[in-house]
This record gives C-alpha cells, sequence and structure tokens, in this order.
C-alpha cells in the first residue's frame, strides 16, 4: 500500500500544513507541517490542530500515541482534542538570536504503524525591545574650523526585534547648529549622523548639548536617548581617511584565537597631534566585539575567541578613525567565515524497541533514528551503515531519517545478544565520522577481558618499610557482568627467585592490594619487577597481564665510613708530616670516605670539628682535602692535631669522624725528635719507673767507662800498640750505618735502645723506653700516616730501629 502528503498554504497568520490521510503501515515519512505563530504566546496557547492537519480523529490521538519531540521540547500535544499547544515561554531573540527567519523543527510520532512527521514552527517577531543606545551620553570634540555641512557619525542604537520593529528613525533636538541625517547602509541598516548647519564659534559658545532620540517601526513605537555633549576645539582642518571604504575578507573558522585578521589603515594630511590616528570600534553589536579585537593605534583586528561557523557565518563591523584634533571618518569591515569539516555527524535514536522476540520475520523495525551534521555544503551530507555479520540492515527514509529492520532469522540459542553498531560519515575534507552502538537482548556473554587502568604500573617504596605494608594497588575492570566480570589479582611471574618471591611480597586477590612481606633494604635490592594477573570468573575465564615494578628508595641508614686516614694496629691515629714553608693552599692530605646509601644521603661533606691552631688549616667541603689556610708562623706549635667530620646529606645527617696529627718538619729527621717528644703522657707511676731506669742505665756507662778507662791505663803501661788499634783514627769510625751496643740485657723489665741519626754536622741521640726489637724492623714515619719507611744508609740517616709510638694529644 502506499500514500502520500500533500501540503496546504496557510490563511492568514498561521500557516499550517494538512497531509492526506496517511494509510496503515505507510513505511515513508510525510512532508513538514508548517504553522506561524507570534513570539510570547501565552503558555496552553493553540498553535494548530495538529490531529486534523495529520487526518487523524480524535480517538487516533491518544490510541496511536500522538506526542511531538525536538530538541528542547516547547510545545506539547493535547491528548482529547490533538492541538498543538505551547508548553514553555517562546522568545525570538533568545531562541533565534540574531537570525533572520525563526523555525522550531518538531517530529510528531505516531505508533501502531510507527512513523514520524516533521512540523515546522514559524515565530515570528512582536515589538517587545525599544530600541537601547550602547552610551547614554556621546561626549563629542569639534573644531571651531570645520566647515558647515560637515557630517559627524554617532554611535547607532540597537534593537533586538527585527524587521519593522527594529530601529526606524532618529531624531534630535532643536538646535540652530546642527541637523540630523540618517544614512542607510546597503544591508538596511540606518546609522544617524550630525550636519553642522552654520560655523561653530568656541568663543561664543564652548559647548552645545543635544537630545538624540530613536524610534522603531513598532506599534506604538519604542524609543531609546542619549545626551551629547559637543565641545567645540580649535583647528584641526582635515579628517583621517580610510585606504578603503568597506574592507572585506574570508577566514577560517579554524583560525586560532589571537590570530592576525584584518589591518584597517587612515590617512590624515595634518600634523603633530592632528594626525595621530585612534581607531575604534563603532556601530558594531556587543558579541562582535566580544568576539574581536581592534588595536587602537595600529589598527589591526584580531580574534579574541574560538571562531564557529555554524553560529555565526558573518561579522560586520565599522570601525572609525579619529584623529587627535577630534575629526573622524568610518570604514565598514566584513568578515566572512569560511565553513570548515569540523563537526561530526551525530546520531540520535528516537525509537528503540525493547526486546526482539526469536523467530521474527525478517523487515521488522526495531529502532528509527536520525542524524545531523552542524556544518553545511558537502560537509554536512551525512551518510550511514552498519558493521557487517549482524542480521539487521538500514534503509534511508526521508530527510535524514533511518530504519533499522531485521534482516534474518533471530536464534536466542544461538545467539544471546547483538551490538549493532551504526557510523555515520559526512562528506567533508577530510570526512569525519560518528558512532553508536545499540544492544539488543542484553545477555551477558564471556567476550571481555579484564582491562588495566594503567599500561604498567611503577611504586616507589623506602627502604626499612615494616612487613605486610601496603605498597601499591593494581586496578583492572571488566564490562561483564555477574561471574563475567568478578576479577581475581594474582601474582604471574618475577624477575625475583620463584622460592624468595613469596618472602618478599603478595597480593590480595579481592583487592588487587600488593603487600610487603619483608622489610626492604636498598643495598641489598634496588628493584624488582611483578608480572600481575587479572582474571575473571567466566568460562573459559579470560585474563590480562600488567608489570609492576618496584623501585626501593633509600633512606639514610648507614653512617660515612674513613677510608683514609686509616688507624695504626693499636686504634691510635698515624703522623703526617707538613714542610714548614708550605704556602697558603698546600696539599697536605686528604679524608676518604664513602657511604653505603646513594643520592643525597651518600652526598658527603667534611668540617673541622676541632683543631690545635684554629684558623691554620682548611678542609675541602667536598673534596675532604686538607690543606693550609695560612703559613706557619713563629708562635705556632710544630704538632697540629685536626678532628674532621664526614656529614652525609641525609635527613637527619649521620657522620663519621677522623683524627689527622700533623708534624711541620722540613724533613724526616726533624721530625723525629718532634715525634718523640710527643709520646703519650704517662701516669706518676711510670714516670717514677722511667727516672730509675734513667739512674741505673747512667750508673751503667759510668761503670763501664771506669772498667774502658781501667784496661786503657793497663795497656798503657804494657806499651802495647795492638791494644790500641780500636782507639786508631779511621778504625772504629766508618762511613755507612754504625749499631751501637745493645744495653737491653739485664734484670730491669725494660730495655733502651740507642738511635744515633747524623744529618750532615748534626746529631740527633734518642734514649727510648721499648720493647726489644730485631735488627730487620722498620721505623713508623714518612710523608704517609702509618708508612713504615726502611732504614736508609748514607749520609740522611744513620740509626739503630726502633719504634715510634704515634702521638695522642
Amino acid at each position: 500500500m502506499g500514500g502520500s502528503c500533500t501540503q496546504r498554504r496557510p490563511a492568514g497568520r498561521r500557516q499550517v500544513l494538512f497531509p492526506f490521510l496517511l494509510p496503515l503501515f505507510y513505511p515513508a515519512l510525510c512532508e513538514q507541517i508548517r504553522y506561524s505563530i507570534p513570539e510570547e504566546l501565552a503558555k496552553g496557547s493553540v498553535v494548530g490542530n495538529l490531529a486534523k492537519d495529520l487526518g487523524l480523529s480524535v480517538l487516533d490521538v491518544s490510541a496511536r500515541k500522538l506526542r511531538v519531540s525536538a530538541e528542547k521540547l516547547l510545545f506539547n500535544v493535547d491528548a482529547e482534542s490533538g492541538d498543538l499547544l505551547v508548553k514553555d515561554r517562546i522568545d525570538r531573540e533568545q531562541i533565534c538570536k540574531e537570525r533572520r527567519r525563526c523555525e522550531l523543527e518538531l517530529e510528531a510520532v505516531v505508533e501502531n504503524p510507527l512513523n514520524i512527521f516533521h512540523v515546522i514552527v514559524v515565530v515570528e517577531d512582536i515589538n517587545d525591545h525599544a530600541p537601547q543606545f550602547d552610551k547614554k551620553e556621546i561626549h563629542l570634540e569639534i573644531f571651531e574650523s570645520v566647515s558647515s555641512g560637515t557630517r559627524i557619525s554617532l554611535d547607532p542604537a540597537t534593537d533586538p526585534d527585527i524587521n519593522t520593529n527594529s530601529v526606524k528613525d532618529y531624531q534630535i533636538s532643536p538646535n540652530p547648529y546642527f541637523s540630523l541625517m540618517v544614512r542607510v547602509n546597503s544591508d538596511g541598516s540606518k546609522y544617524p549622523e550630525l550636519s553642522l548647519e552654520k560655523p561653530l564659534d568656541r568663543e561664543k559658545q564652548r559647548s552645545h548639548s543635544l537630545i538624540l532620540t530613536a524610534l522603531d517601526g513598532g506599534g506604538p513605537p519604542r524609543s531609546a536617548t542619549a545626551q551629547i555633549e559637543i565641545s567645540v576645539k580649535d583647528t584641526n582642518d582635515n579628517p583621517p581617511v580610510f585606504s578603503k571604504d568597506e574592507y572585506r575578507i574570508s577566514i577560517s573558522e579554524n583560525l586560532p584565537p589571537g590570530s592576525s585578521v584584518l589591518l584597517v589603515t587612515a590617512t590624515d594630511q595634518d600634523e603633530g597631534a592632528n594626525a595621530e590616528i585612534h581607531y575604534y570600534f563603532r556601530s558594531t553589536a556587543q558579541s562582535t566585539r566580544h568576539m574581536f579585537s581592534l588595536d587602537e593605534k595600529t589598527g589591526m583586528i584580531k580574534n579574541n575567541q574560538s571562531l564557529d561557523f555554524e553560529d555565526i557565518e558573518r561579522y560586520t563591523m565599522e570601525v572609525e578613525a579619529k584623529d587627535g584634533g577630534g575629526l573622524s571618518t568610518q570604514c565598514k569591515v566584513i568578515i566572512d567565515i569560511l565553513d570548515e569539516n569540523d563537526n561530526s555527524p551525530e546520531i540520535i535514536i528516537t525509537s528503540l524497541s525493547d526486546e526482539i522476540l526469536e523467530g521474527s520475520l525478517p523487515g521488522m523495525v526495531v529502532a528509527l533514528f536520525k542524524t545531523r551534521d552542524r556544518d553545511s555544503g558537502e560537509n554536512g551530507e551525512v551518510t550511514c551503515h552498519i558493521g557487517r555479520d549482524v542480521p539487521f540492515k538500514i534503509y534511508s527514509s526521508s530527510n535524514n531519517y533511518y530504519k533499522l529492520v531485521t534482516d534474518g532469522a533471530l536464534d536466542r540459542e544461538q545467539t544471546l545478544e547483538y551490538s549493532v553498531t551504526i557510523t555515520a560519515t559526512d562528506r567533508g575534507k577530510p570526512p569525519l565520522s560518528s558512532s553508536t552502538t545499540i544492544t539488543l537482548h542484553i545477555t551477558d556473554i564471556n567476550d571481555n577481558a579484564p582491562v588495566f587502568h594503567q599500561a604498567f604500573y611503577v611504586v616507589h617504596v623506602a627502604e626499612n618499610n615494616p612487613p605486610g605494608t601496603s605498597i601499591a594497588q593494581i586496578s583492572a575492570s571488566d564490562p561483564d557482568l555477574g561471574p563475567n566480570g568478578h576479577i581475581s589479582y594474582s601474582i604471574l611471574a618475577s624477575d625475583l627467585e620463584p622460592r624468595a618471591l613469596s618472602s618478599y611480597v603478595s597480593v590480595s586477590a579481592e583487592s588487587g592490594v600488593v603487600f610487603a612481606q619483608r622489610a626492604f633494604d636498598h643495598e641489598q635490592l634496588r628493584a624488582f619487577e611483578l608480572t600481575l594477573q587479572a582474571r575473571d570468573h567466566g568460562s573459559p575465564a579470560l585474563s590480562a597481564n600488567v608489570s609492576l615494578r618496584v623501585l626501593v628508595g633509600d633512606l639514610n641508614d648507614n653512617a660515612p665510613r674513613v677510608l683514609y686516614p686509616a688507624l695504626g694496629p693499636d686504634g691510635s691515629a698515624l703522623f703526617d708530616t707538613v714542610p714548614r714553608a708550605a704556602q697558603p693552599g698546600y696539599l697536605v692530605t686528604k679524608v676518604v670516605a664513602v657511604d653505603a646509601d646513594s643520592g643525597h644521603n651518600a652526598w658527603l661533606s667534611y668540617h673541622v670539628l676541632q683543631a690545635s691552631e684554629p684558623g691554620l688549616f682548611s678542609v675541602g667541603l667536598r673534596t675532604g682535602e686538607v690543606r693550609t689556610a695560612r703559613a706557619l708562623g713563629d708562635r705556632d706549635a710544630a704538632r697540629q692535631r685536626l678532628l674532621v667530620a664526614v656529614r652525609d646529606g641525609g635527613q637527619p645527617p649521620l657522620s663519621a669522624t677522623a683524627t689527622l696529627l700533623l708534624v711541620f718538619a722540613d724533613s724526616l729527621q726533624e721530625a723525629l725528635p718532634d715525634l718523640s717528644d710527643h709520646s703519650e703522657p704517662t701516669d706518676p707511676q711510670a714516670e717514677l719507673q722511667f727516672y730509675l731506669v734513667v739512674a741505673l742505665a747512667l750508673i751503667s756507662v759510668l761503670f763501664l767507662l771506669a772498667v774502658i778507662l781501667a784496661v786503657a791505663l793497663h795497656l798503657r803501661h804494657s806499651s802495647s800498640p795492638a791494644a790500641w788499634g780500636c782507639f786508631q783514627p779511621g778504625v772504629c769510625i766508618k762511613s755507612g750505618p754504625v749499631v751501637p751496643p745493645n744495653y737491653s740485657e739485664g734484670t730491669l723489665p725494660y730495655s733502651y735502645n740507642l738511635c744515633v741519626a747524623h744529618t750532615g754536622k748534626t746529631e740527633f741521640n734518642f734514649l727510648r723506653c721499648s720493647d726489644p726489637l730485631h735488627s730487620t724492623q722498620d721505623i713508623v714515619c714518612g710523608d704517609s700516616p702509618g708508612a713504615l719507611i726502611p732504614l736508609q744508609s748514607g749520609n740522611d740517616l744513620t740509626s739503630h730501629p726502633e719504634t715510634l709510638t704515634p702521638w695522642v694529644q
């Protein structure tokens, strides 16, 4: 069966398009039905009898569920009479803004069979707005040299009403100097201009006050007034002149905000301040002023906001150029916005069946939808298609309306649900598209694997964490329902040893929270990686894996450790020697320390805590280098003690100390007495024993000398030359080391070793209380603390081996 819809022209103000009676099960949509109403019509007012215009009886209104739909529903249908009624306030200026033609599109929907009709309601303007000036007071400055007949443009009044209800005329209060002229532009807009009727004389009258009245064409007319204050100034006889009377430019709607659009230029033949031109917007709507800005010095027009062809296709503005003397001229600027394919098509589902019974015959209508694209031309032409391998198809009805019908047998036991994706594509270059999915017979199957919210996880954990602490939480989602969407978490793999994995971390199967099973140590384990799995409870179960990298952060839990200077075998500090002539900045030694921590916690700094002579030495803050801060003075002791603190950069910082014993000496021979004189202090009992030993040693020496003298005298009396062989010159004195006798034999609990050192013409004798030494032992001294320097033969040093005990102050 078939049918058609015709269009009937309206009679009078209200226009209605009546269709013929629609046959039952007619699949095509009808042509448009048009009504015309004035704006601000009272709520409940009758627009027209929609049921009658559709060829429906009063009984069919409720039986076929006649209703209307629109994006913003301003109308409804009376269920008893079938009249189309006004539901909400209709303000043409608010709905259609600046458009000359205001039409509201509705869709009338009937069921049994399902069909739709297009209804257009034309909203006509009424005179509900009075004209309005942008400024209530207009201040003008006119030079007295201006000749009669000069015209001065004034800001026009604006009226949101259109046609005859817009601004039609201007009037001005009577004045002998000025008259009002009305200029009509090519688009029909009117602009007031003041015309000078006779020359002005500033000496007679310095200012003029006028009242400008704007009238619209409504009945009765509405009006607005503005006060004009004119100040008369002197001598500026050349107004600015634009390079063009009308500027026209076309720009893309994708132009970024802040871009330069157009440069308007005007010139003035005057000089000085009278030739300084400033540019202003005149006769320009507020919406245009918000969209564009004008540099008053350069005349550059820029866009302040993003442009949209779908909102406004053209901007018209008037630019005024005013020189320093108050003369001005105007030009018209027209900016056309070029449409770009920047709007994707929209798919709007207007009707959707709740369910589809299995065994339904092919061709059953299950959904009705329409497409819309805000672009124009080819950019707004839309085609639709659906994916393959589904028992459905679509075909176009009319006016961007489509039907989704079945195209095959449906068997619930084979397929529990269908997800039909409808894709709409426009003909722009490049084309834009959008899609929507309709789900029919929603019964879940486990066809979606869990999806983690992040591609991978990285977590930072500070070392020394308490065991059992939550260190991270992984989360995945599954769009399935019931058991198919219930997710359990587990650890799948790790770069740790499999046996040690359970002792490091665990994961909650329900929440995905990862717990630390032990305290981590940054110095032993800095990072490890886990592979976690999210598995749903479907049959078969689906899963997804994600990597979790755990970075163990460092805490300041290790104090610095001093590597150099090292301590002696008995735990005491060793010596360093410094030349007496060392200049400021001389590198004495270097404190070397390490810290097992990392980062700032291992950033070491060196500080002097205690010094025998403050200011004599300095320590490098970061290097640990000990240098002389000044030259050695006469009053400075030759032996110095430094206590150096090594601190790390942690919070709170940890530290260690190093003791440096420094001796100022130019040679090792000179350093030895200093080392000897600084033996460790003994208690009074030890001193008493020392003096007793010295006394006994002296007695023994005197006794030995006496014996030798007696033997010598005896030999002398015997006159035996051989007996004097040992005392002959050159016999007992030899070059090279001379080993004195060892006086360690006896019954005393101490031994005495004599060290004789020859340095040039100076001889140093050291008598020390010491344990018995072997001839192969070395002297503890040298340039480096704690170094063992073997005895040298020759003229530098001749000594008996002896142990030098480090000095601690």
